[in-house]
């Protein structure tokens, strides 16, 4: 008896053309992956790294990154000489940061560079002769708390407290410049100055003071941001 043998169904053939489109993708996909790993800009030049505390090739009038270093170290330093700061039998409580840090100048900064980099740089160097209250976090801090004696979490470590802390001196400053311009030569030159204040937050008294200033002339184009 003659049986008839069913032929096995055929695959469906993929069309020529999407064939060579998956393949060219794979094939910049590889191109891509291979060489130095590098990103070619043969237009441009390579990314460096710069010392911060140094000009670097991109440099204006404006405030630039090593004079933020120079500023804040100095005055990290000066501060560390008041004696009700860093001698002061309990270490007092100090807030540093930018909410009274007020830019009057003509050049778009941000603030935080300044006051943050200040605050670190005294924290190390006070090795616990200052403390920090951290004014800007009082929402999280207040939200933890809510959650702890709500009873969703443990108490942690600490026994509770009914206030959060209170600061005995806040530092304030103001950033000014004064600019001119020689429309003949394109020569732009910038007067910037920093003042900074620590106030004592009973009484309302500046019981340190300090200013940073310097001038600096160029016929540039280069945009702060």
């Amino acid at each position: 008896m003659d049986e008839t043998l069913t032929p096995p169904p055929r695959c469906a053939r993929t069309p020529r053309r999407v064939v060579i489109r998956v393949l060219s993708v794979m094939a910049l996909m590889l191109a891509g992956c291979a060489g130095d790993g590098g990103v070619h800009n043969e237009g441009g030049s390579a990314t460096t790294y710069r010392d911060s505390s140094q000009r670097g090739p991109v440099s204006g009038v404006g405030i630039e990154g090593q004079d933020i270093v120079a500023m804040t170290d100095a005055m990290m330093r000066d501060l560390l000489q008041v004696p009700l700061l860093a001698a002061a039998a309990t270490p007092p409580r100090v807030i540093i940061d930018a909410a009274h840090f007020t830019n009057d100048s003509s050049q778009r900064i941000d603030r935080n560079l300044i006051a943050d980099r200040l605050r670190v740089g005294l924290a190390r160097a006070a090795k616990g002769r200052l403390a920090f209250v951290g004014r800007e976090h009082r929402q999280v801090v207040a939200a933890e708390r809510d959650l702890k004696r709500s009873g969703q979490v443990d108490r942690a470590t600490r026994a509770a407290v009914t206030r959060q802390a209170g600061a005995d001196y806040r530092l304030v400053g103001r950033i000014s410049t004064l600019d001119s311009r020689d429309n003949t030569t394109g020569m732009t030159q910038r007067f910037t100055q920093i003042v900074f204040d620590m106030i004592d937050l009973e009484t309302g008294l500046s019981i340190w003071t300090n200013l940073y200033s310097f001038t600096k002339a160029a016929a540039d184009s280069v945009v702060y941001r």
